[in-house]
């Protein structure tokens, strides 16, 4: 039998820190005129933005610096130039994510094809090992799996015709939502409650920060004591309410959070962006504010194990979480922190930090300094050419946030002064059962599959092999290395058996018997107990009497 090919498995690294800040807070009190003011300049910059984005899409691969300031003139004459900079940089902003979307399209189809070709070419019937799947199981299933390839292989070659022409496709307001249109009885909604929303969504009420400008921004302009004003562009002029062309809000801001850091910020003119929008189920506007941050210098990584780690094993309800100290001994018992990935988007980002929350406060309280996570990436998981007929497995690593998981207890862990360690996920799982799931069990500890992973991944964080005890070098044949790694089970017979007789394992017994010149033969035992007998013993039921 072959031995298992296992992949390589990629050193550990710290994480880096977050790059930007966002906070947002509430626009109360606004006025009958403040809303009707915000409504006209988001419906009118959306229109800007939407336009915009046509002409950019249609440029494709032959955009240039002269195509761009072209495109910015002209939207100048309808707004303002600073108005027309932050269309104009969030439209290749959208155009640059739809490239990437698209690449990554194009892999995925790559993937299904090879898959397919693998899956078909192989008998039907055939079973798959853990390395490469197998044959499907009927000739039925094997005909509607050929016309599954014709149909990803018309898809390909479409994408990639898209992507050597520069064609991306973009839709300004959400495919979601868009698609919801075709669904409102699913949704609940009534076609006027989504024309709403879907206008909603293609506002455009986004400014770009400025350094040196007062207050970080002259276009939504906050200043220290949190008022808010918008310059108007020159079409709606006609509404201002204070000089320079600008309307001021009655809304007063007042961040909760970071409220020191922003203002300092904008004290010193340090250049902030400001976004509006308005959540159209609640009816409530909303202003948010963001700001780039330096990098920030990352421990290193022998710092970040100086004091032990706790290892993170991301499931589909929960975080499994174990505590190590710095030798990779586990610490204490497993902690399990729960979270519901069902509802609305908002109720599972909620759950997503409260969940990092608590672990990170029981990292705070256990003095460590870094926690251990899998870098998680199921890009290529999910799809029904891999798993087949395992709707409810790609449905559960569907449900697993990766992404977002990994923003948040990165700028979540940092504010807390805790540094976030990635590991290479490979066979975490399987060997950290293998080796730890047993062991740690007890009559008052129950242990999943999942602790047992959260120990493996915290030993691969802090440098340390998985398995609980490795070979000693073996300098010669004997004991003397120590105890072998390889040792019989409790449950394997004969292991206390009597050993064979010494001059029988001797190692150079064949040559101590072979030879006759200086070697002397084994003595016999004085012990009655010991004494060697050539009979046998025989127990007879008779008394033999006479």
């Amino acid at each position: 039998m072959s031995k298992k090919q296992l992949r390589p498995i990629d050193a550990p690294f710290v994480a880096l820190g977050p790059s930007g800040v966002a906070i947002r807070d509430r626009l109360k009190h606004l006025t009958t005129e403040d809303d009707k003011v915000l409504r006209l300049v988001g419906e009118h910059l959306g229109n800007l933005a939407l336009l915009d984005l046509k002409a950019r899409c249609a440029d494709g691969n032959e955009h240039s610096t002269d195509t761009w300031a072209a495109r910015k003139q002209g939207l100048t004459a309808a707004s303002s130039s600073r108005w027309a900079g932050s269309i104009t940089k969030a439209t290749h902003d959208q155009w640059a994510l739809s490239r990437r979307c698209q690449l990554a399209h194009i892999q995925s189809l790559e993937a299904g094809v090879r898959t397919l070709m693998h899956r078909l070419s192989q008998p039907v019937g055939e079973k798959g090992t853990k390395r490469a799947p197998g044959g499907y199981r009927s000739k039925g299933e094997w005909f509607q799996k050929t016309r599954r390839l014709h149909t990803l292989e018309h898809r390909l070659d479409r994408a990639r015709a898209d992507r050597d022409n520069g064609v991306v496709h973009v839709v300004r307001g959400g495919r979601r939502l868009l698609n919801t249109r075709h669904n409102l009885g699913k949704a609940q909604l009534t076609e006027a409650e989504w024309r709403r929303r879907w206008e909603t969504e293609r506002w455009f009420l986004a400014a770009d920060g400025e350094s040196g400008k007062r207050y970080g921004n002259e276009t939504i302009r906050v200043t220290p004591e949190g008022e808010v004003s918008i310059k108007l562009p020159a079409p709606l002029a006609h509404h201002a309410n204070s000089r320079h062309g600008r309307y001021v809000l009655a809304s007063k801001i007042a961040f909760a959070h970071r409220g020191a850091e922003w203002a300092d910020r904008i004290t010193a003119n340090r250049a902030v962006a400001y976004r509006i929008h308005l959540d159209v189920q609640r009816g409530r506007w909303y202003l948010t504010a963001s700001w780039q941050r330096p990098a920030v210098k990352t421990i290193p990584l022998e710092t970040a194990r100086a004091k032990g780690m706790i290892g993170v094993d991301t499931n589909a309800d929960h975080f499994a979480a174990y505590q190590l100290d710095r030798h990779g001994n586990p610490v204490g018992d497993p902690h399990r922190f729960f979270y519901d990935l069902s509802g609305t988007a908002q109720y599972r980002d909620a759950q997503i930090r409260h969940a990092i929350t608590q672990v990170l406060h029981w990292a705070k309280r256990c003095g460590v300094a870094a926690i251990a996570i899998e870098d998680l990436d199921f890009t290529a998981e999910k799809t029904r050419e891999k798993h087949g007929r395992k709707k409810r497995f790609r449905q559960l690593i569907s449900k697993i946030p990766t992404g977002k998981l990994k923003g948040r207890l990165v700028s979540m862990a940092a504010e807390q002064g805790l540094s976030i360690v990635a590991v290479d996920p490979a066979y975490t799982s399987q060997w950290g059962a293998q080796h730890w799931q047993k062991p740690l069990a007890a009559p008052r500890r129950k242990m999943s599959r999942h602790d047992a992973a959260g120990v493996a991944i915290g030993r691969r964080a802090l440098g340390h092999p998985i398995r609980r005890r490795t070979a000693p070098p073996q300098h010669h044949q004997s004991d003397g290395a120590g105890h072998r790694t390889v040792q019989a089970d409790r449950d394997v017979r004969g292991r206390e058996g009597t050993r064979p007789p010494v001059t029988e394992r001797a190692h150079d017994s064949r040559a101590r018997t072979e030879t006759t010149r200086g070697t002397r033969a084994t003595s016999a035992s004085k012990t009655v107990r010991d004494a060697r007998s050539a009979g046998t013993w025989v127990q007879d039921p008779l008394l033999i009497t006479g």
